[in-house]
C-alpha cells in the first residue's frame, strides 16, 4: 500500500528533529506502558485540549489541567493488573521546528486483547522539549 505524501507546510525537520520526536515519544511509551499517568503529565502542557465525538455523532472538546488528566487516564488504563504493551506507527506532519501534529496508527495489547487505535496529537516545544497540546481521538465525547 502506498500512502499519499504528506502536505507541504513550508517546513522539512531535519534528521535530529526527527529522531528526538521519536525519542520523546518512546519515553512517552514506556511510561504508558507502566501506567504512570503522572510522568505521563509532565510530557504535556495544561491546559490540555481535547477534540472527540460522543455517540450522538457530536464533536465534542474540552480542556483538562493536570488533575483532571491524571484522574481520568487512571480510570482509562486501570490499576495496572495486567502489563499493558502499545505498537504504534507514527506520522509527523511538522509545522515548524516546534509545532508538528502527529498522525498514529496503535495496537494497544493487554489481557491477550488487541484494541486497534488511531489519533492524532498536536505537539509543541517547551522549554526544549515536546509536549502534548492537543489530543484527538473519536469515541471519546461523552467522557469529556
Amino acid at each position: 500500500m502506498t500512502l499519499p505524501p504528506l502536505p507541504d507546510t513550508g517546513y522539512t525537520p531535519t534528521a535530529e528533529e526527527r529522531a528526538d520526536l521519536d525519542r520523546w515519544f518512546a519515553a512517552y511509551d514506556a511510561h504508558s506502558a507502566r501506567r504512570d499517568v503522572a510522568r505521563m503529565a509532565d510530557m504535556a502542557v495544561f491546559p490540555l485540549n481535547l477534540v472527540s465525538d460522543d455517540a450522538a455523532g457530536n464533536g465534542r472538546s474540552a480542556q483538562w489541567d493536570r488533575e483532571q488528566f491524571i484522574a481520568t487516564m487512571t480510570q482509562v488504563m486501570g490499576d495496572g493488573g495486567e502489563d499493558i504493551a502499545f505498537e504504534s506507527t507514527r506520522t509527523p506532519v511538522f509545522l515548524s521546528p516546534s509545532m508538528v501534529v502527529v498522525f498514529t496508527d496503535s495496537a494497544m495489547t493487554t489481557e491477550g486483547r488487541t484494541q486497534h487505535l488511531r489519533y492524532a496529537d498536536i505537539l509543541i516545544r517547551w522549554d526544549g522539549t515536546w509536549a502534548f497540546q492537543t489530543m484527538i481521538q473519536s469515541g471519546w465525547g461523552d467522557q469529556l
